[in-house]
């Protein structure tokens, strides 16, 4: 499977095919509804595949000027072809490469990383150094997956990947060893403490779109929580700023109106912060 994996030699048409059909099937997941909220999804706006496509024509390179050209034509074609092959089927038609922004910057940052990452070859100590930034980042998208049946699939391919780096381009046992222990107990450590340290600072919608006067105020019991009103066109907005999780109850009083709201502030399946007003 290494052998196929990482045979030695990438040609120029390979890349740019290989640029085209990734971009293709990253469409496709973005595009057709069965994808939606899956790791499938995910391909088109987190890293963890991408990496995986940046180390296959990296080990495939000779030398690290190759690798360096080799990995930045490849984003810098198969990028915006995703928002391009979008296009026809997005309500935002062109506006969609106001995101290809992002990609553009970590598209540059790929030339100077690929000519460092091709010493990951070498298969030794400082291979793994090269390697601990991505495997820390993989551990870290695995653990925190983990918890969502539908990102199972996500969690399996950031483990998989991590053990094919070790045993691709690591030689001795405690390198391998290592690179699999030290980077998962990082990740531990750091989703403990992101669990632990909350904070949210934000301002929703009231699912009734009320307006109230200025002279309306907030009541609530929660220590961990600060609400106020923002006004917004002829609505109005709650201005939430959270120290921790979990549903808190509250009323806002307007004259002699009383209105009576759930403040629910939670983490999704993709570990993502999410806020909302329910009415009682």
């Amino acid at each position: 499977m290494l052998k196929k994996l990482f045979p030695g030699r990438i040609s120029w048409w390979e890349v740019i095919i290989f640029a085209v059909v990734t971009a293709l099937m990253t469409a496709a997941f973005l595009i057709v509804p069965i994808f939606e909220n899956t790791s499938f999804q995910r391909m088109g706006v987190y890293l963890e595949a991408w990496i995986f496509f940046a180390v296959l024509i990296m080990a495939n390179c000779q030398k690290p000027l190759e690798s360096a050209l080799k990995t930045f034509v490849f984003f810098l074609v198969s990028q915006p072809l995703i928002y391009l092959f979008q296009v026809p089927f997005s309500a935002m038609g062109w506006g969609l490469f106001g995101y290809y922004r992002t990609w553009f910057i970590w598209t540059l940052f790929t030339f100077p990383m690929a000519f460092v990452g091709w010493y990951i070859t070498k298969k030794n100590w400082l291979s793994l150094l090269i390697l601990s930034p991505v495997l820390v980042f993989l551990a870290y998208t695995a653990l925190d997956a983990a918890h969502s049946p539908r990102l199972l699939v996500t969690a399996l391919f950031c483990l998989g990947q991590i053990v094919l780096y070790l045993w691709a381009f690591t030689s001795k046992p405690l390198q391998k060893l290592l690179g699999l222990a030290v980077p998962l107990a990082v990740a531990a450590v750091v989703l403990l403490l992101r669990t632990a340290a909350v904070e949210v600072d934000c301002a929703v919608f009231f699912p009734d779109y009320p307006v109230f006067s200025e002279s309306a105020t907030v009541t609530e019991d929660n220590d961990n929580l600060t609400l106020s009103l923002e006004p917004y066109d002829d609505s109005a907005m709650l201005r939430v700023h959270a120290t921790a999780y979990g549903d808190t109850d509250f009323t806002v009083t307007d004259g002699g109106a009383t209105y009576a709201y759930t403040l629910q502030i939670r983490l999704d399946d993709g570990g993502s912060v999410v806020v909302n007003v329910v009415k009682r």
